[in-house]
C-alpha cells in the first residue's frame, strides 16, 4: 500500500500558538490554510487515491474535503490520525514543548501520550488500512506529530524524527508495510 500523509492547512490554533488536542473543540482552517489546501489539491490532482482518511479534527476534515474536490474516493474519519494527546488543550504550545524537551520520545503529560505511544497508535492504523487496501493508494490528512510518528516507523530513527517538523499542507509519501518503505517529504507550500 502507498500512503500520502498530509498535514492540515494553517488553523486558528496555529495562529494563536495554542494546543488543540481535543477534537470536540472546533478549530477551523484560516483563509491562508484554505489556500494552502487548494494549492496542495492542485499538486495532487493527478494522483489517483483509492480511499481517504482524516482525523476527527475539523481542520483535518476541512483540508481533506478541499484535497478531494478532484477525486471520487470516499473520505473516512479515523481517531488513530488524531493529534498527539497532551491533556493540555488551550494552553500555549511552548507549555507542551518545554515539558517534553528533555526526552521527547518518552515523556508524556499526565493525561497525554508519549511519542512512542503515538508511534504504536500509528503502527496499528497503518497495519489496519494496509490489510483493507493492500494495493491501494491512500490519502491521510492528519497533524504534524502523527505524521512524524508514522515517518519514525518507516525510517527507524525516532530520536531524530521526533525533533522534526512538517509545514502545513506538506506531505510524506510512504509504502507500507515498511519492508518496502520509500519516502518523500514535499516542500512546504
Amino acid at each position: 500500500m502507498k500512503i500520502t500523509l498530509i498535514r492540515h492547512g494553517e488553523s486558528e490554533a496555529n495562529i494563536a500558538d495554542r494546543i488543540n488536542d481535543n477534537p470536540a473543540r472546533s478549530v477551523n482552517l484560516t483563509e491562508r490554510g484554505r489556500v494552502q489546501a487548494e494549492t496542495a489539491a492542485e499538486k495532487l490532482r493527478a494522483t489517483k487515491f483509492t480511499c481517504a482518511y482524516a482525523s476527527e479534527f475539523p481542520r483535518a476534515r476541512q483540508t481533506a474535503e478541499i484535497l478531494l474536490r478532484h477525486h471520487s474516493c470516499t473520505l473516512l474519519t479515523d481517531a488513530s490520525l488524531n493529534e498527539r494527546r497532551s491533556g493540555m488543550d488551550g494552553l500555549p504550545v511552548h507549555t507542551f514543548n518545554d515539558l517534553v524537551r528533555p526526552d521527547p520520545l518518552r515523556i508524556k503529560p499526565p493525561q497525554g501520550e508519549s511519542f512512542l505511544e503515538q508511534m504504536e497508535r500509528l503502527h496499528g492504523f497503518l497495519g489496519e488500512i494496509a490489510a483493507h487496501h493492500p494495493s491501494g493508494n491512500i490519502l491521510a490528512v492528519s497533524h504534524e506529530n502523527p505524521i512524524l510518528a508514522a515517518l519514525a516507523l518507516s525510517v527507524g530513527n525516532p530520536e531524530k524524527i521526533v525533533r522534526g517538523s512538517i509545514a502545513n499542507c506538506a506531505w510524506v509519501e510512504m509504502v507500507w508495510p515498511n519492508s518496502q518503505v520509500g519516502r518523500r517529504l514535499s516542500r512546504p507550500i
